[in-house]
């Protein structure tokens, strides 16, 4: 099988960094126009320098992601590998070798109170991940470990997979897993997330996690205008989630970088018509809805929040991931 056409023999005349390691990588296999390549990296704990971010550290096992989320916000890491075009981000999927040993060299660079995030980027979780284990190696290694503040985010029920490795981590660690959850509406869930699995096995797994004493609570995020953002759609998704004992709930709304909007804005012309003037206008040179919108899903959200005994964190577990591949911005709602 043929690997990724960027470096055929050598490195090509401006070709540096991770765009390089890229280059490197071999094809591992193919599938409905899917291709995985190995990503010969040489760290996995990364120092995260954006302002205001709630955590220090991010892991995340894979660049791109399978499951092809039509808002996702993070295609634009593929740019720094010299994939420029949005739809590479759920086509190419490359896989970082040697994670776990490269872990257990980097661990002793968190300081106590440092948080983890595993998933900003990507799904740590998507299907490769069954072949290859390769965040179950991490968590292996982490199990190793005290005194971590963890937080795992993801749209898939294989988490429910790795419950022996959490349930070990949080005897000495400080962990939390949280699930995206956008909607419920099975049919609209597979137009805008068209790999991940149901909403309704999302939602059992965030019940089944928390019955095995592994704290658990759901991302709405993005939170997509005029299409899953409704009072009544919101307060069913709140509802399902009290009642599947999830330990919090929070929001936020959807934002286009101009990689995401390529992909994002002519899905909404096909699917959504009466809707494209309307996101035409609001993200006109800019990422992100006015405040107002913010203010409104807020208020929505506390008094659901209320309404049905749910809380917007749980600690610092809901803080741990509020930049996801969910597409979800810094503040929490």
């Amino acid at each position: 099988m043929a690997t990724l056409p960027l470096l055929p023999d050598s490195p090509g005349p401006g070709l540096v960094g991770i765009a390089r390691l890229a280059a490197h990588g071999e094809s591992l296999r193919q599938g409905h126009d899917v291709e995985y390549f190995t990503l010969p990296v040489r760290s996995l704990l990364n120092r995260c320098t954006a302002a205001r971010m709630p955590f220090t550290w991010t892991i995340n096992p894979y660049r791109g992601c399978e499951f092809a989320c039509k808002y996702c916000y993070a295609r634009y890491t593929h740019e720094f590998m010299e994939l420029r075009d949005g739809v590479d981000f759920e086509r190419k999927i490359f896989v970082k070798q040697h994670a776990a040993e490269l872990l257990r060299q980097e661990l002793s660079s968190v300081k106590p109170g440092e948080e983890i995030a595993i998933g900003t980027a990507t799904d740590p979780y998507q299907p490769i991940e069954r072949r290859l284990e390769v965040t179950r190696a991490i968590l292996e290694e982490l199990s190793r470990h005290a005194g971590l503040e963890l937080g795992i985010v993801t749209k898939s029920n294989l988490v429910l997979r790795d419950i022996d490795l959490l349930r070990r981590i949080a005897e000495n660690n400080q962990i939390f897993v949280n699930v995206t959850i956008t909607t419920l509406d099975v049919d609209l869930a597979r137009i805008l997330e068209p790999r991940a699995p149901r909403p309704d096995l999302r939602m059992e797994t965030v019940r089944k996690m928390n019955l095995e004493g592994v704290n658990t609570g759901v991302i709405c995020a993005p939170v997509v205008p005029g299409i899953t953002d409704s009072p009544r759609d919101l307060e069913a998704l709140v509802r399902a989630t009290a009642e599947a004992g999830g330990k919090y709930i929070y929001a936020n709304p959807l934002f286009l970088k101009p990689c995401s909007a390529a992909v994002f804005l002519p899905f909404v012309e096909k699917e959504f018509p009466h809707l494209v003037d309307s996101y035409r206008q609001r993200y006109k040179d800019r990422a992100f809805l006015p405040k107002a919108y913010g203010q409104r899903l807020s208020q929505l959200m506390a008094r659901l929040r209320q309404k049905h005994g749910l809380r917007k964190d749980y600690d610092s577990g809901a803080r741990t991931n509020s930049l996801t591949p969910s597409g979800t911005q810094l503040t929490l709602f």
